[in-house]
């Protein structure tokens, strides 16, 4: 699944390829056999078109498959190799220990000399170099110094030959003309290594930009194995994917004035990613969706009805699809869109409507049909029988008069008459709703909870 962190990095990168006139490379890490299956690579693919990255615009490349350059990888070892920039290695990591007398220490440089040529099982370290430093030019942190003494000759081919991920990503990189790399701050530590790669192939290293850690409520950084991170299961659940564009745009970074929502296009245009703050940004989840709400409203009637679409079928909705109503969801569908927060709630919202009978909420019940709410459903249903207009004002003053009548607000009256009518203490406006589903209906449905009522309490 896709995580929101790689979709924040992804938007970053597509902005910043956007706004230079540049190019976003989608690039496939597939080397990895165990983690590499072609129904995760289409979600990638389609993650990143529900965010509006996606190869109809000039500015998408890609994607390409790192598997598919492994002989490049391979030479780019044997270059360093022949240069005297690498030299292969048999020990194992007991000898090392034996050594060093530590599990933790890193590799010591013992087969530096020694001249070994490739055999099966000697791996291909890096000679990294023993004096002065490796400095990152990075956007976002300035230029942080890394002590080539502190950084081990590390190993870019295994025994058996295979190019590791290090060496792998910079070919690829320098195949593929990347210029700028854009990219999570855990990518950090490895970065001097990548740019010693750079060099010793002697090419000019990639400008650097390592964006915050995104955590969660208790600040720990956002983990799939203890938070809901997939970009998917937000959408999933009703999230518009220009909202979460709009929020991830956000994390850790603002356009440096009091507004928050404003379209991706308008946001591409201002961000700056040397303006992103190197503190961690907090995932939100409140927040996203009341931004979600906001971009629920700012939707035109038929965009609204139209994104409600997945979750009027089946497996959300509970009613028979023979029993849904076209034309009278379109007339519902604007009193429920200023109460969503999210998309998937519309269905609780309008269930009743293609119903049979309303659902069986024990809780609502419980809370509304308290003592006297017998008499108030016997003298509704009898005042509502004689309605001559089924309008929502007429519906609401009959139900005025018969607050009046038990010596209570309309807000108590209504009650349960509405968990009599829709199942449930909350929804859409309730004359509304009374009026859309119709005398005969709403009648039926007063006698029934008035019978159920009586049975409770008898």
């Amino acid at each position: 699944m896709f995580h929101v962190g790689g979709a924040r990095s992804a938007l970053y990168n597509w902005a910043v390829a956007r706004q230079s006139g540049g190019t976003f490379v989608l690039r496939i890490e597939d080397t990895d056999a165990a983690r590499n299956q072609p129904e995760w690579i289409d979600g990638i693919i389609n993650a990143l078109a529900a965010i509006g990255i996606h190869g109809e615009d000039a500015a998408f490349e890609g994607p390409y498959f790192q598997s598919h350059n492994a002989d490049r990888h391979r030479e780019a070892g044997l270059q360093l190799f022949a240069a005297g920039r690498a030299y292969y290695c048999d020990c194992t990591r007991e000898q090392l220990k034996e050594r060093t007398g530590s599990d933790h220490l890193g590799y010591d440089g013992f087969c530096r000399d020694r001249g070994l040529a490739f055999e099966e099982g000697r791996a291909l370290r890096f000679r990294t170099p023993d004096e002065g430093e490796t400095v990152v030019v990075d956007l976002i942190r300035g230029e942080p110094a890394f002590p080539n003494s502190a950084i081990e000759d590390f190993v870019i081919a295994r025994g058996d030959g295979s190019p590791v991920f290090l060496i792998a990503n910079v070919v690829d990189d320098l195949d593929e003309g990347i210029t700028q790399v854009i990219r999570g701050e855990e990518h950090l530590s490895n970065t001097p290594k990548q740019q010693l790669l750079w060099e010793a192939l002697g090419a000019k290293p990639p400008v650097w930009a390592h964006l915050p850690v995104i955590v969660n409520e208790k600040r720990q950084k956002l983990s799939k194995r203890r938070d809901k991170v997939a970009l998917e299961d937000y959408l999933a659940e009703g999230f518009l994917p220009e909202a979460m564009v709009n929020y991830l745009m956000l994390l850790g970074w603002g356009p440096g004035d009091d507004r928050e929502i404003m379209p991706y296009e308008e946001l591409e245009q201002l961000f700056r990613i040397e303006d992103v703050n190197t503190a961690p940004a907090f995932f939100d989840v409140k927040k996203l969706t009341a931004f979600n709400g906001d971009y629920i409203r700012a939707l035109s009637p038929e965009q609204f009805a139209n994104a409600c679409a997945p979750w009027l079928v089946a497996p959300y909705a509970p009613w028979a699809p023979e029993a849904f109503d076209k034309d009278l969801f379109e007339v519902a569908a604007p009193l429920a869109q200023t109460r969503l927060a999210l998309l998937s709630e519309i269905t609780s919202y309008v269930d009743f409507l293609f119903l049979d009978e309303p659902v069986d909420d024990e809780a609502s019940w419980n809370k509304a049909m308290k003592a006297g709410a017998g008499d108030i459903l016997s003298d509704a249903r009898a005042e509502l029988a004689t309605v001559a207009d089924w309008k929502a004002d007429d519906l609401k003053a009959v139900l005025l008069a018969v607050g009046e009548k038990h010596g209570l607000k309309l807000g108590k009256a209504q009650a349960p008459i509405r968990v009599a009518v829709t199942g449930r203490t909350i929804g859409l406006p309730l004359f509304e709703s009374m009026e859309l589903l119709g005398r005969d209906r709403v009648l039926a449905r007063l006698d029934a909870a008035a019978k159920k009522l009586a049975a409770a309490q008898a």
